[in-house]
């Protein structure tokens, strides 16, 4: 059996440093993209961070005129409350779209909620207001429909 040969050590000084100043680089563009995205602030519940993004500044404002400013922030009524990893899944996962299309310019003039959204935040909505929406939901729930607060109430949250 024939031993591979052993690269030089000029050829090995000059592969670790290539691969250092790559490393170095990648740790670079990260904690720079890590910084200017604001990204710690994401991990929090201030309202203001989601206006940061600018698309969002009239969903914000909204928010801040609207009847549940002094009750319910961002999270409250977009984010799952099961568990903290679906929480921070669904957190995750939005961030990433909305990175995306940010980054890409690609977000339509008037966003709208994706379905599985809408969902989460039907969800919550009927677990704030559980005692008030019981016999409505009773009522739907025997004729097999699901509820959809949004369907009566869609400017509630963001009268845009």
């Amino acid at each position: 059996m024939a031993s591979a040969k052993k690269p030089s050590p000029r050829l090995r000084r000059v592969l670790g440093i290539a691969a250092a100043a790559l490393s170095g680089t990648a740790i670079g563009i990260a904690i720079f993209g890590i910084g200017y995205s604001g990204l710690p602030s994401y991990f929090g519940s201030n309202p203001e961070t989601c206006a940061q993004c600018h698309v969002m500044q009239d969903h914000y404002d909204a928010w801040s005129r609207g009847s549940h400013a002094n009750v319910a922030t961002c999270n409250d009524c977009h984010l799952p409350h099961d568990n903290i990893i679906r929480q921070y899944g669904v957190k995750a996962e939005d961030g990433v779209l909305h990175a995306l299309a940010f980054t890409t310019g690609s977000y339509p003039e008037n966003i709208v909620i994706r379905d599985k959204s809408r969902a989460i935040a039907n969800e919550l909505c009927l677990n704030c207001h559980d005692m008030m929406t019981f016999p409505m939901r009773y009522t739907v729930g025997v004729t097999g429909e699901d509820p959809q607060c949004t369907h009566c109430h869609s400017t509630i949250g963001h009268d845009i």
